[in-house]
This record gives C-alpha cells, sequence and structure tokens, in this order.
C-alpha cells in the first residue's frame, strides 16, 4: 500500500508496525535526540526521529528514497509504571511528507493525529452497535465474512449519512439511527403543566422521504424506482 501510495504520488503519514528491528532501533537512540513533546497527566512525551531503513527499503527507480520513520516515547511520571509492568511506551510513524514549511517532525506528529484519528470509535460501533462480536462458528473462514459483512455494512452506514441524511445525523451511531429514522415511536414533550406523547410518524417520514430523493439525486433514476 505504502509503494502504490509513493506510486501516485500521495502523502502519507501512517502508524508503523513496531516490528523487532524497528524496536530496536528506537531503543538504541541517544537520549540527546529524544525532544519534548508534552507533560500529559502523569505521563511525558518526547518524539524524535528514526535513522531506520527497512529490509524492503531498497532505494530503486519506482523508489527514490525509503520513507521516514518518526519515534514517539511516553515515560510515566515519578517512577510510575503502565499497567503492563512496563517503564515506557514506544510508537512510531511512517510518512513519506517532509516536515511542513517552518515546522520539525513534531508538526507531522500532530497532523498524523489530525488526519488519522482513531481507529477506537469503528470498534466499538462494530462490536456493540452492529454484531461483529457475536461471531457465528467455530471456523476462521466463516467468522472472517461475519466480520467482513459488518465492515462492509459500517461503511454503507456512513456513505449513506453523508448523501442522504441532514448534517445533524452525518456523525450519528446505529443506534441513534434506530430511534431518529428506523424505529422511533415518539417524543414525551412537556409544556405549560402538560405531558404530552408527540407521535414522530410524520417527522420520520418526512426525513426518510428527504434521504430517498437525496439518494436519488446522487445515484440516478434506478434507485428512485427500486426505493
Amino acid at each position: 500500500m505504502l509503494r502504490w501510495l509513493e506510486a501516485k504520488g500521495i502523502g502519507y503519514a501512517i502508524s508503523a508496525d513496531l516490528s523487532r528491528e524497528l524496536a530496536a532501533a528506537i531503543r538504541d537512540l541517544p537520549e540527546s535526540t529524544w525532544q519534548m513533546e508534552r507533560e500529559d497527566g502523569d505521563a511525558v512525551r518526547h518524539w524524535a526521529e528514526v535513522a531506520y531503513v527497512p529490509s524492503d527499503g531498497v532505494v530503486t527507480k519506482d523508489r527514490p528514497a525509503p520513507p521516514r520513520y518518526l519515534a514517539l516515547r511516553i515515560t510515566k511520571k515519578q517512577g510510575r509504571l503502565f499497567a503492563d509492568g512496563g517503564e515506557v511506551k514506544h510508537f512510531a510513524i511512517v510518512t513519506n511528507r517532509p516536515d511542513p514549511d517552518g515546522g520539525t517532525g513534531l508538526d507531522l506528529i500532530w497532523w498524523q493525529r489530525g488526519k488519522a484519528g482513531t481507529v477506537e470509535h469503528t470498534h466499538h460501533v462494530l462490536t456493540n452497535e452492529l454484531a461483529a462480536e457475536a461471531l457465528p462458528s467455530q471456523k476462521f473462514g466463516a467468522n472472517a465474512a461475519w466480520f467482513r459483512l459488518n465492515v462492509m455494512l459500517y461503511n454503507l452506514l456512513s456513505a449513506f449519512k453523508r448523501v442522504a441524511l441532514p448534517p445533524e445525523l452525518h456523525d450519528a451511531r446505529p443506534k441513534r439511527l434506530r430511534f431518529v429514522l428506523l424505529n422511533g415511536i415518539g417524543k414525551v414533550v412537556r409544556h405549560a403543566r402538560e405531558t404530552v406523547l408527540r407521535l414522530v410518524g410524520a417527522a420520520r417520514r418526512q426525513l426518510a422521504d428527504a434521504a430517498r430523493l437525496a439518494l436519488a439525486l446522487a445515484t440516478g433514476p434506478p434507485f428512485a424506482l427500486a426505493a
């Protein structure tokens, strides 16, 4: 994938697989190499550039230079330990981007964090709000296919929210979509010392009609007929 990105001229900064060789190169960095990033709660974070070339990082005509590696080091304050008993944690980023104008590798690390975000939200939705955690079989292949189906559903829901739903629902999780669009019943309204149950059938139908219209405009008449 990295070679494909390089061939297409696409800049990337991706969390690197901390192989044994890369981890050793990070541990061997002299202390003077590490630069302070920030103090965060009871931890101290440093970063450094790693002069590391992977085993397949051969300079060729199609690949004029191997990617860069930036290392991150997190240590606890006052000799505290992590939950696994370790004193320090290392992470790495692989990138083909130069430092921003007037910036350093730290600016590149912040750029990667802002662009990449985290996979934890996606994992939470897949396992707790879809059915990826409820594996149907003892066979690895069947479970892998089931998980892939859930990932496809997650992607379809993400595209559906962006194309068919209003902006306030672009980040809605499946649980919220079920109540707002799929199986909502009503909303309890308290006004003027009265409690009223306002049925949402009409509002839900209006939202669904707007979604179908948006999908029809995005995909063309065949979808409108199928809807």
